[in-house]
């Protein structure tokens, strides 16, 4: 799990891509983050980045993002 409360844009995306750089293709990475601009961030992300985004959810006033890591990248 990668928590990134409390950052605000870029950050979130930027550590999470940092992070799936150093995991297999098809593992699993769970982001934990309160900025609410990270929603619309970590779907663009995932498209382009050729990741899954696995779930996207909001738990109280945390939202929550499981990326599978793509073969691509």
């Amino acid at each position: 799990m990668l928590d990134t409360k409390g950052l605000n844009c870029p950050l979130p995306v930027l550590k999470a891509r940092r992070t799936l750089r150093e995991m297999a293709a098809g593992e699993l990475l769970e982001v934990h983050a309160t900025d609410p601009g990270a929603v619309k961030d970590f779907g663009v992300f995932a498209e382009t980045g050729g990741h899954l985004l696995v779930e996207s959810r909001e738990e109280r006033g945390v939202y929550v993002f499981v990326l599978r890591k793509g073969a691509a990248s």
